[in-house]
C-alpha cells in the first residue's frame, strides 16, 4: 500500500442472528494490521462522542489491541437503542513527540447496530504523495444479560484493565504456562463458562484406601489399632464343580453383606453372610459365578434367562482365559511401586488405577505413607527416615505389612488388581513384600527412575506444598529442606530393583521419550498395563470433550440414525469453529476428531486451521434393531427390551447392538492415544461415547456411566498436568 493504492473489499457490519433477546450490543471494531516498513511506531487509535470516548481530544483517543498477528481490535458495550456514535480512525506515534494522523473523509456514524452510509477503506495520508489504507471491519453481537454478567465477573477477578469504560478487553494473555507455551484465552469464550461439577487439586495420597485395621476420628493422630477381619472361608456345602452362572446382577438380592465392586458388577462377600440364593464367588475378572449350596435349588429358568455378561470384549475373554489356564494367584495382582520420593510413584499408581477401574477391573489404591500417617502421626521430621534409626525403621515397615496385609484380604474377598504405593527402595523390603503374598497374588514391581533435575525439583515443591506431611509447616523453606534430606536418607539406600518381575519406567516424565524395560511380564492384564505406562506422559495440554450440534433425529426424539443438523445444530457448528479458533489459537499443532456419522462431520466441518481425524470407535452406542426409534416406540413395541435396559443400563445390550460396557471397550484405543497426544486434541462425538470418555478422566465408577449429564452445545474442557485432571464448562447456546 503506498500513494494513490486501493483496495477493493467487501467490509459489512451487522448485528449477528442470535438466540439471544433483549441484552446489549457488543461492538468490534477491527482493523488490518499492517504498517509499512519505517512506520513501525504508528499504532491504531480511536476516538470519538459518547458512548465510545466522550471526547474529540486526539490525545484522549483509545489504542486498539491486537487481536492477532494480522489484526487490530477495540471493543466495547452499548444499548441497542443508543444514540448515533460518532467516531474516526487515528494514527498514533507511540513516542508522543510527533503529531497524530487522523483518517480521510467524513465522520463515522454507528447506530442500532449498523454502520451508516458507504462502507470504505480507513484512509491516512502520511504527506503529500503516500496514503495508507487500511480494511476495517465493524461488527456488532447482541449479549445477553448473562452473558454480560459473566463477562463483568471475569473482569472482576483481576483479569487485565479495561481500557473501554469498565468493559473488559478482548483478550486475555497469560505468559509461561507448565509446559513452556503462552496460555492465551480470549475473554469472550469466559461470557459461556458454566459451573462444573465440583473439583478441587486434592493431593493423591488422600484419595487411597483407608485402614481396615486402624480407626481414627478425624485426626490423623488419634488412631486405635484393631484386630484385622477374619479370612473368608468358602463353607463347606459350596460344591465348586456345580458352578451355575448366575442371573442379571440387577435382578440379584443385595444383602446387608454384599457389595458391588468396580469390576463390572461383580459382587463380593463382605463377611461370611450369603444371599438368599447362593453365595457369589468371585472367580477374577469380569464374569461371576453362583455357587450353590446344598440347600439350594436350581434357579428357575426365568432368572438365568438373558443373564447380561458382567464385562465385554477383551476383558471378558481374558476373564475366562485366567480362570481355566491360569493359577490361582496369577487371579489377583499386585502392582508395587519402587522408586525414590518425588519420582512422580503416587501420581503414576493414581493414573493406573482410574485406567484399570474405567476398564472394569476391580482395583484399589494402597498408600503406605497414608497408613504411616494414621499410625504415628504427619509431620515426622526427615531423622524418621533416617538409616540409622531402627526404631523408624521398624514402623516404617510395620505399616508397610499392614497395607499389605489389607490388599491381600480385600484380594481375598474378590478385589483383582491391588497398587501398593510406597518407595519400597530395598531389596529386603521387596522380599518381605514377595514372601507376603506367595501364593496369594502375583508381584509385578513398578519402579520409576527420574533423572531431570528440572522435573526432581518440581516435583519436591509440589510434594511440600500438597502433602500432608507438611501441612502444619508454614514455612515453606523450612518444609522443602526437610524433604531434601529425607530424600538423600533414602538415596543412600536405595537399590534398583532387579527380582521377580518387574517395569522399569525411565525418563518417561520428561517428554522427550524415555525408556521402559520390562522382565519376567507374561498375560493380558500385564501387557494392557506395559501398553498403558509406554503411552503416558505429563505434558499439559487441553482436551476438548464436546456432543455435536443438534441433528433432526435429536428433535424428532429418535435414537441412533445419521442424519444432518437441524439449523439450531447448524448455529452451533458456526459458534463451535470461533471457539475453537479462538481458544486454540496458539496451539497450531492441535487436532479435530470426530465420529465417522455425518453429523458430527458436519459439526466441525467449519472448523479450519487443524487437521481433521475420523474415528469409528467414536461412532455413538449401536443401537441395533431399535436404531431410528424412540424411546416411546420402544416401550411399546418391545416392552421387555424397555424394562431390561431401564434396569441396568451398563450392561444392557440393544438386540443385534451395544452395551456401554461395549462401548468402553472399543474406546480404549482413543484412551490411549488421548493419553499418547502432546498437543490439544478436540473430540466431537456423541452422548454414550463421550460419557464414558469423560468417566475415564473423571474416575467416574463405571455404574454411573449412563447417568452422566452430557447436553448438547456444551463444551467440556479436561486439563491434564503434573497435577492431576482439572474441568472447565462452556455453554454456548441452548
Amino acid at each position: 500500500m503506498g500513494a494513490g493504492s486501493s483496495i477493493n473489499v467487501d467490509t459489512s457490519s451487522h448485528v449477528a442472528a442470535d438466540d439471544h433477546s433483549g441484552g446489549q450490543l457488543y461492538v468490534s471494531l477491527k482493523m488490518e494490521d499492517y504498517i509499512p516498513k519505517g512506520k513501525q511506531n504508528l499504532v491504531p487509535h480511536v476516538y470519538g462522542s459518547v458512548p465510545l470516548v466522550g471526547s474529540w481530544d486526539e490525545s484522549k483517543a483509545l489504542p486498539m489491541e491486537r487481536e492477532s498477528s494480522s489484526m487490530w481490535q477495540l471493543s466495547f458495550v452499548v444499548s441497542p437503542n443508543h444514540e448515533t456514535l460518532d467516531f474516526k480512525f487515528l494514527l498514533k506515534p507511540k513516542d508522543n513527540n510527533e503529531p497524530c494522523i487522523v483518517e480521510e473523509g467524513p465522520t463515522r456514524q454507528f447506530m442500532g447496530g449498523t454502520l451508516q452510509g458507504i462502507t470504505r477503506l480507513a484512509q491516512f495520508r502520511l504527506n503529500a504523495d503516500e496514503v495508507l489504507e487500511y480494511r476495517v471491519c465493524i461488527k456488532a453481537d447482541r449479549v445477553s444479560p448473562f452473558d454480560l454478567a459473566a463477562s463483568w465477573r471475569a473482569y472482576q477477578q483481576n483479569l487485565e484493565p479495561s481500557t473501554v469504560r469498565g468493559i473488559p478487553d478482548v483478550s486475555i494473555n497469560h505468559e509461561g504456562g507448565e509446559n513452556g507455551l503462552s496460555e492465551s484465552l480470549d475473554l469472550d469464550l469466559e461470557q459461556y463458562v458454566v459451573p462444573t461439577p465440583p473439583t478441587s487439586v486434592v493431593y493423591a495420597a488422600n484419595l487411597t484406601e483407608n485402614p481396615r485395621s486402624m480407626k481414627h476420628n478425624g485426626s490423623e493422630k488419634d488412631v486405635e489399632l484393631t484386630d484385622p477381619p477374619p479370612t473368608i472361608k468358602e463353607p463347606e456345602g459350596v460344591d465348586s464343580e456345580k458352578d451355575t452362572v448366575g442371573p442379571d446382577p440387577a435382578k440379584l438380592h443385595h444383602s446387608p453383606g454384599m457389595v458391588e465392586s468396580k469390576s463390572v458388577g461383580t459382587f463380593s462377600p463382605k463377611q461370611k453372610q450369603y444371599n438368599e440364593k447362593g453365595l457369589l464367588v468371585d472367580r477374577g475378572v469380569g464374569s461371576y459365578r453362583l455357587a450353590r449350596s446344598a440347600s439350594v435349588t436350581d434357579l428357575p429358568d426365568s432368572e438365568s434367562k438373558n443373564s447380561m455378561p458382567a464385562a465385554a470384549g477383551a476383558v471378558a475373554a481374558a476373564a475366562v482365559a485366567d480362570q481355566m489356564l491360569g493359577p490361582k494367584e496369577d487371579m489377583h495382582l499386585a502392582i508395587v511401586l519402587v522408586g525414590l520420593p518425588a519420582r512422580g510413584k503416587t501420581f503414576t499408581a493414581a493414573k493406573l488405577t482410574r485406567y484399570l477401574r474405567w476398564l472394569g477391573h476391580d482395583t484399589k489404591h494402597f498408600n503406605v505413607g497414608k497408613y504411616r500417617r494414621l499410625k504415628h502421626g504427619a509431620n515426622l521430621s526427615a531423622d524418621f527416615f533416617r538409616v540409622d534409626n531402627p526404631e523408624g525403621m521398624e514402623a516404617r515397615n510395620e505399616v508397610a505389612a499392614l497395607a499389605m496385609d489389607d490388599m491381600i484380604a480385600w484380594m481375598q474377598e474378590g478385589g483383582q488388581v491391588g497398587i501398593f504405593d510406597a518407595t519400597n527402595s530395598t531389596s529386603h523390603r521387596r522380599n518381605m513384600l514377595m514372601k507376603m503374598a506367595e501364593g496369594k497374588c502375583k508381584i509385578i514391581f513398578l519402579e520409576t527412575i527420574c533423572n531431570d533435575p528440572k522435573i526432581i525439583e518440581r516435583n519436591i515443591r509440589l510434594k511440600v506444598q500438597q502433602s500432608p506431611d507438611y501441612s502444619e509447616e508454614m514455612d515453606f523453606e523450612a518444609g522443602y529442606q526437610d524433604f531434601k534430606k529425607r530424600l538423600e536418607n533414602y538415596e543412600k539406600v536405595y537399590e534398583p530393583v532387579n527380582e521377580g518381575s518387574y517395569i522399569k519406567m525411565i525418563d518417561m516424565a520428561s517428554g522427550k521419550g524415555g525408556q521402559i524395560q520390562v522382565n519376567n511380564i507374561g498375560g493380558y492384564l500385564p501387557g494392557r498395563i506395559v501398553f498403558f505406562l509406554v503411552n503416558t506422559h505429563l505434558t499439559p495440554r487441553p482436551i476438548l470433550l464436546t456432543r455435536h450440534g443438534e441433528s433432526r433425529d435429536n428433535v424428532r426424539g429418535r435414537i441412533g440414525g445419521d442424519t444432518v443438523l437441524s439449523t439450531k445444530g447448524e448455529l452451533y457448528a458456526k459458534k463451535l469453529s470461533n471457539f475453537v479458533e479462538k481458544r486454540l489459537q496458539n496451539e497450531r499443532a492441535a487436532s479435530i476428531w470426530t465420529s465417522t456419522l455425518q453429523r458430527t462431520i458436519l459439526t466441525a466441518n467449519q472448523i479450519v486451521g487443524f487437521p481433521k481425524v475420523q474415528w469409528r470407535a467414536l461412532d455413538e452406542i449401536n443401537a441395533g434393531v431399535c436404531d431410528g426409534m424412540t424411546y416411546e416406540e420402544i416401550k411399546k413395541n418391545m416392552p421387555e427390551e424397555y424394562e431390561s435396559r431401564k434396569k441396568d443400563k451398563l450392561r444392557y445390550r440393544y438386540p443385534r447392538g451395544e452395551s456401554y460396557l461395549d462401548v468402553i471397550q472399543r474406546l480404549e484405543p482413543v484412551i490411549i492415544e488421548l493419553e499418547r497426544q502432546r498437543a490439544p486434541v478436540v473430540v466431537v462425538s456423541h452422548q454414550a461415547v463421550l460419557r464414558a470418555l469423560y468417566a475415564y478422566f473423571a474416575d467416574r465408577p463405571l455404574k454411573e456411566i449412563p447417568h452422566i449429564e452430557m447436553p448438547l452445545h456444551t463444551i467440556i474442557e479436561i486439563q491434564m498436568g503434573v497435577t492431576g485432571v482439572q474441568e472447565k464448562r462452556y455453554k454456548l447456546m441452548d
